[in-house]
């Protein structure tokens, strides 16, 4: 999570990707989208049909421009599939599907037009090509990653970012789940799986394990800090926002709160916090 200013569209985002995956890039940017959603549109180079990963945002012109970039290649988009529920990546889902014809699929049946969902461990199908859905809850309880094996590529959602850490919100959101995710994903990195990762927000990341490496541990320091705000007298998220986060902007103060309330209710679950 950080704030960013960005020269749209997105500092050659867009565009960039693996061997079957193309970022189509929304224009949607914010201090919380940085450059904008990415949305995946992932083929195979001999198939006739598509899979878009994360439509974005309802927004008519991005749609179209996806849906184009498809046909360009002589292929139709045959499946919607999304790694999470938030507007900024789903919004568009219903309307992409009216244009195409095309499921949506997804973890929280709320989000699915058509009989099929997505579920750890499901394989999806592109021209012999295999995408496997990893569950990677966390950042919201519906959260899930895309493994494309052919290209060592992980799309991640927003459980890893392109720039800055992702915000866990208590309720939709677990801190534990996360690191458990975290976790997880560093064990397909560990196994020689992961070559890059495709985020929903921000650049390509070509080194997993670094990457992966540091989420882990800034996850740690934070509740270090967390734990030391307490000793130190602080009780109310606000409160402890304003001792550890000293650079936060306006713009991401209540994302920065939200996600310390996460992680005190982490803390609580695990009898760390002091008595009030």
């Amino acid at each position: 999570m950080e704030a960013m200013t960005t020269d749209h569209p997105g500092s050659g985002i867009d565009g960039s990707g693996s061997a079957l995956a193309t970022c189509v890039l929304a224009p949607n940017p914010s201090p919380m989208t940085l450059d904008g959603t990415n949305t995946w549109l992932i083929a195979a180079p001999e198939s006739t049909v598509a899979l878009v990963v994360d439509p974005g945002p309802d927004d008519e012109g991005h749609l179209q421009r996806v849906v184009q970039q498809a046909g360009q290649a002589g292929r139709r988009i045959a499946q919607i599939l999304l790694t999470h529920g938030h507007q900024d990546h789903s919004a568009g889902a219903r309307r992409l599907a009216e244009l195409t014809g095309a499921p949506v699929r997804a973890a929280d049946p709320a989000h699915r037009l058509g009989s099929e969902g997505l579920a750890d461990g499901d394989v999806i199908e592109v021209a012999g090509r295999e995408l496997r859905v990893i569950g990677t809850p966390g950042h919201s309880r519906d959260s899930l990653s895309l493994l494309l094996p052919a290209d060592g590529a992980l799309l991640t959602g927003d459980s890893v970012l392109g720039r800055g850490t992702t915000v866990i919100a208590g309720g939709d959101g677990s801190l534990g789940d996360y690191l458990r995710s975290l976790d997880a994903m560093k064990a397909l990195s560990d196994e020689g799986q992961l070559r890059v990762l495709l985020p929903g927000h921000g650049p390509v990341l070509p080194d997993p394990a670094a990457v992966l490496e540091y989420y882990i541990a800034h996850r740690a320091e934070r509740l270090d800090q967390i734990r030391a705000a307490l000793a130190a007298g602080d009780r109310t998220a606000a409160e402890i926002v304003t001792r550890v986060y000293t650079e936060i902007t306006p713009a991401v103060r209540p994302a920065a709160e939200l996600s310390v309330q996460a992680q005190l209710d982490y803390l609580a679950s695990r009898g760390e916090l002091p008595p009030s």
